[in-house]
């Protein structure tokens, strides 16, 4: 019987969701969390591995003679060393825009706490402040309108292009860096350059690939060439941007606020200079985990196993002579 192991189910699936379709293509263990020291002795007699983050590379690949499959629970795949895996006859397959609208809505989630701060006069009024006012209504936080404002964007893959439409829907305008020909574009969303976007931009959100390129593509350079009453959002990858310089620039009034539901290093240690600045929003990469989105997540990933084991895999990343199934 087919060997099926998950790594590190919790994410996921904290126990609300079922798995119940994967115990119907073989002999399913599952774990909620695995340590890099435990990830072999976990895998060793699986055909098939699941993965959220635990690292599968090269050696661990290497060490793994019976795998034939890797699933990762995620769009992104970055925690396998997809040429080892090539090389020995792994597929591995990932789960694509399962998040598109739970991360959009994240985006405006973090941009309305700024320009509304409803957590604030929440917190406020469960105090007392209200009920204590001598007048109706008060404020003691600037509140901004979205509509007009210039809405940018960086990488215009699934994600990008529904927060340019929400974007839109506010009012605000668009535009996007992107690799896409203008003629490509969604209606009301302006190509430009990189200088153009920073310069321009109101409100800046992070939807592009980490790449060799794109790896701290905001640094002190680049945030130096927005407007200081910019927000900054990413709820892509957390190396996309210099977490000191998005400090210092936090700090120093060269940029209004950040939001993030992503950090180079998660969890994030106690010392990351962002994480005390009143001006500096996070939530802990949580903007694909909706109910909706996982449930989603879960159903696809069953999917491709059952595609796999069937013989015609789908949303393959890495796929070379696979060994043959029992």
């Amino acid at each position: 019987m087919t060997k099926i192991v998950i790594l590190d189910a919790y994410g996921a699936n904290p126990g609300d969701l079922s798995w119940d379709g994967l115990r119907e293509l073989g002999e399913l263990t599952v774990y909620e969390r695995t340590r890099a020291e435990e990830t072999v002795g976990r895998a060793a007699e699986a055909d098939i591995v699941l993965t959220n983050k635990v690292v599968l590379g090269r050696r661990e690949i290497e060490q793994l003679p019976r795998l034939r499959y890797i699933g990762v629970l995620a769009t992104g795949y970055n925690v396998v060393d997809t040429v080892a895996a090539r090389e020995h006859g792994v597929t591995v397959t990932n789960v694509p825009a399962y998040s598109t609208e739970s991360v959009a809505q994240m985006v405006f989630a973090h941009l309305l706490t700024v320009t509304n701060r409803t957590e604030h006069y929440a917190l406020q009024n469960r105090q007392g402040r209200w009920t204590a006012s001598p007048d109706f209504c008060y404020w003691d936080t600037p509140l901004t309108e979205l509509a007009g404002k210039t809405f940018g964007i960086v990488g215009l893959g699934n994600i990008g292009r529904r927060v340019a439409q929400i974007a839109q829907a506010f009012g605000m305008q668009v535009k996007a860096l992107t690799s896409k020909r203008a003629d490509e574009l969604p209606a009301g969303v302006k190509k430009v350059e990189l200088r153009e976007l920073l310069a321009t931009a109101d409100v800046l959100s992070l939807h592009c690939p980490l790449t060799d390129t794109t790896r701290h593509l905001m640094n002190a350079q680049t945030l130096s060439l927005m407007k200081p009453t910019a927000i900054l959002i990413n709820t892509g990858r957390g190396p996309l941007v210099c977490d000191a310089d998005v400090a210092e620039a936090l700090q120093t009034g060269r940029l209004a606020a950040y939001c993030a539901d992503v950090l180079i290093e998660e969890p994030p240690h106690s010392d990351n200079p962002l994480i005390s600045l009143p001006n500096a929003y996070f939530t802990p990469h949580v903007a694909w985990a909706t109910r909706e989105a996982r449930v989603r997540l879960l159903q696809v990933a069953i999917d491709n196993v059952r595609a796999f084991v069937e013989g015609s895999p789908q949303n393959v990343v890495c796929f070379d002579m696979p060994k043959k199934m029992d």
